[in-house]
């Protein structure tokens, strides 16, 4: 049930990217949204992201923003190897957070986050925006209420369009920390989890290659593997991120297939049901090319600027992010022990891979 007295939100953005914009604007609109304040390390985002928010503060410095008596929730949108000092900042005033995946690059750093939102009991989630499709909802039902039987092997397979890969490489300078299976096959792996979140995985097997953007960018193209769980059960993944700039598939395109005692669930997420071609660029995705001119419609994971407001799964997220912590509604986000775990696997994949023999599960940062 929800509050009978929503409570008020004064909420800091850190991070002033596409995400903290996305997720700004949203909350802009909420009406327990009182209070918005912007940190960003570059002063004409922070600047563009608090004039579109109607933000009341507007920072180069994270930590003077969380110090704000105003502030009530943080959203953390940084680069990714920048997540942990503002999350352990807003755990030290005890803030309730969403945080973009992953808590850390790193398994050591990403423990000492876990371990830090736990002692603390703040409410943390992290953004797996795929939960909130209808899509991935509607079949999460169905495993858990037995539909299916005893779920026995999953597959799933995620094409994606090299400019994320690219726009990736781009911001880093150590390729190492950056796979397609941390950065992206990460959402993949969470739906998948998720559907099978009583299942414990034991060991994991995988390979990778690295032809196309090893020479760009030193790379990984590409990495397929089996996880194998305690029950027996197996779950076989792949994901690309090398697909040629002109793949109409802005940014995911992702097909998964359910197979229990009882019966199986396939799933075409691949949104080739809306396909536009145009002798004009497209701006769809991360990272818009001249060479794109043909679009499969819908790939864009946070959904899609329709009449001036996001629509999509990241709004819903987002939307029902800001009711958990003004009513104290139920959602069902992903938590930071759920997105310590997948980072956990994602570096096993990675690991598995790199050594070119199976590894058994969890795996540790040493």
């Amino acid at each position: 049930m929800a509050r009978k007295a929503p409570k008020r939100i004064g909420l800091a953005i850190v991070g002033a990217g596409r995400v903290g914009l996305f997720r700004g604007e949203v909350a802009a609109r909420h009406p327990q949204v009182d209070w918005i304040g912007v940190a960003d390390l570059k002063p004409e985002r922070a600047k563009l992201v608090g004039d579109k928010c109607k933000a009341d503060f507007v920072t180069a410095d994270f930590r003077e923003l969380i110090r704000r008596p105003e502030v009530t929730a943080v959203i953390v949108a940084t680069d990714e190897h920048l997540h942990v000092e503002p999350i352990l900042a807003a755990v030290e005033r005890k803030l309730s957070l969403m945080i973009e995946k992953p808590l850390a690059t790193e398994l050591a750093e990403s423990e000492r986050v876990l371990q830090a939102i736990q002692k603390s009991g703040v409410d943390a989630v992290v953004g797996y925006t795929q939960r909130f499709r209808r899509k991935w909802l509607s079949v999460k039902e169905k495993v858990r209420t037995g539909a299916l039987g005893d779920v026995t092997l999953v597959t799933s397979r995620a094409f994606m369009n090299r400019l994320v890969a690219l726009d990736n490489y781009k911001r880093t300078n150590d390729a190492s920390k950056i796979s397609p299976m941390v950065i992206s096959g990460t959402h993949a792996l969470d739906v998948v989890m998720w559907m099978m979140e009583a299942k414990r995985p034991v060991e994991i097997f995988a390979r990778s290659v690295d032809k196309a953007l090893g020479p760009l960018c030193k790379g990984i193209d590409a990495t397929a593997g089996l996880i194998a769980f305690e029950d027996g059960s197996l779950y076989h993944s792949v994901i690309s991120w090398a697909l040629p700039v002109v793949w109409p598939g802005a940014v995911y395109s992702l097909e998964v297939g359910i197979t229990g005692t009882e019966g199986v669930i396939t799933v075409d997420d691949t949104h080739r049901d809306i396909v536009m071609a145009t002798s004009r660029p497209q701006s769809e995705g991360y990272n818009p090319d001249s060479e794109r001119k043909v679009d499969f419609l819908g790939s864009y994971p946070p959904g899609d600027m329709v009449l001036g407001e996001l629509r999509g799964p990241m709004r819903e997220e987002t939307e029902q992010w800001l009711n958990r912590i003004s009513m104290g509604l139920a959602t069902q986000h992903a938590t930071a022990a759920e997105a310590h775990n997948r980072l956990m696997l994602t570096k096993a994949f990675d690991k598995s891979a790199r050594l070119k023999k199976p590894i058994a599960l969890p795996i540790t940062e040493e």
